[in-house]
């Protein structure tokens, strides 16, 4: 979570910025991208529900980390208004899957216990942890490159959440097959 966090986050906190720099949008414009990620955020959460009662969370998890990946990948060669509106419809599917999915597959891996205060607390500090290192990596690469490259590093923290996450499943997968 940690990791495909910090470029989550990063691109939350980045979208409209990348708006106003590369593409020179209008306010009224940026504001409709704004609104328009987090109403299809709440479809994005629900559809990755439904997908996760099928599949599993972990399964999921990696599929949204790799839409995310194609999120940076798109965000990379946008080049006009509408591709902009597009690429923000995806964000906004992908945010709210990954974020809600991501709270219901740590409560599903927390061991046993009646404090998930401090559990969840945690999750918390590790969200804000997150935002500080993947907006201060965006930004040093975008003062020493472009915008464009700030996003493409992004990948990087993706790429390792989807490894993490791998192991994860590949554990998961292997503890439910010695107790068969």
């Amino acid at each position: 979570f940690f990791f495909y966090n910090m470029g989550v986050q990063t691109v939350m906190l980045v979208a409209i910025d990348f708006g106003i720099k590369e593409l020179k949008l209008p306010d009224d414009r940026l504001i409709i991208v704004a609104v328009m990620i987090q109403l299809v955020a709440i479809a994005g959460a629900l559809l990755m529900s439904k997908l996760s009662s099928v599949y599993g969370n972990l399964r999921v998890l990696l599929f949204t980390v790799l839409l995310w990946i194609g999120v940076c990948i798109t965000g990379y060669y946008v080049q006009s208004e509408t591709h902009f509106y597009i690429l923000g419809g995806l964000v906004g599917l992908v945010m709210g899957g990954i974020q809600s999915l991501s709270r219901s597959t740590y409560s599903k891996l927390m061991p046993e216990t009646r404090d998930t205060a401090s559990f969840f607390s945690f999750y918390d500090v590790t969200e804000k942890l997150a935002i500080v290192i993947g907006l201060f990596t965006f930004g040093f690469i975008e003062g020493i490159s472009s915008i464009r490259n700030s996003i493409l590093s992004l990948i990087i923290f993706f790429v390792i959440g989807f490894i993490i996450l791998m192991l994860t499943e590949h554990k998961q997968r292997s503890e439910k097959n010695k107790s068969i």
